[in-house]
């Protein structure tokens, strides 16, 4: 990839670990941090994961959007009791186009945690000295 994308990186797990004790295999110094399979605690690190965990790459937002929505739907069972809060879909469309990330992070049923993220690449409006994963 060499223009602006956005790589989608997704984690449901235990919530215990989050917080496994501490929070330091989500932090990219830590020996665990490549191989931990958690999210990392800032939403730009998910570049630094090994590049086998990207779940898919888009190159233009509105396919990434309509990931995202996907995500949600795929995911709505475990949505005890409510509906996902989901963006709306003219508002992702704008922060994608901007290079912004577009992150969400739910409790779900049985204890579990789910994240689903679209991480802004080549470059990180935040991070612009991550390179891709991909490269």
């Amino acid at each position: 990839m060499t223009g602006p994308h956005h790589h989608a990186y997704v984690w449901l797990g235990s919530g215990d670990v989050l917080v496994k004790p501490g929070d330091a295999h989500r932090r990219p110094g830590h020996k665990e941090f490549a191989s931990a399979q958690v999210m990392p605690l800032e939403c730009a690190d998910w570049l630094l994961k090994p590049a086998d965990r990207i779940e898919a790459t888009f190159e233009e937002p509105k396919e990434a959007a309509d990931w995202y929505d996907a995500q949600l739907d795929h995911y709505v069972e475990l949505f005890v009791g409510s509906y996902p809060p989901r963006p709306l879909y003219e508002e992702t469309v704008r922060a994608l186009s901007a290079g912004e990330d577009r992150v969400g992070g739910w409790w779900v049923s049985g204890g579990r945690f789910l994240s689903l993220n679209l991480i802004a690449c080549s470059p990180h409006r935040v991070r612009p000295d991550l390179a891709c994963p991909l490269r």
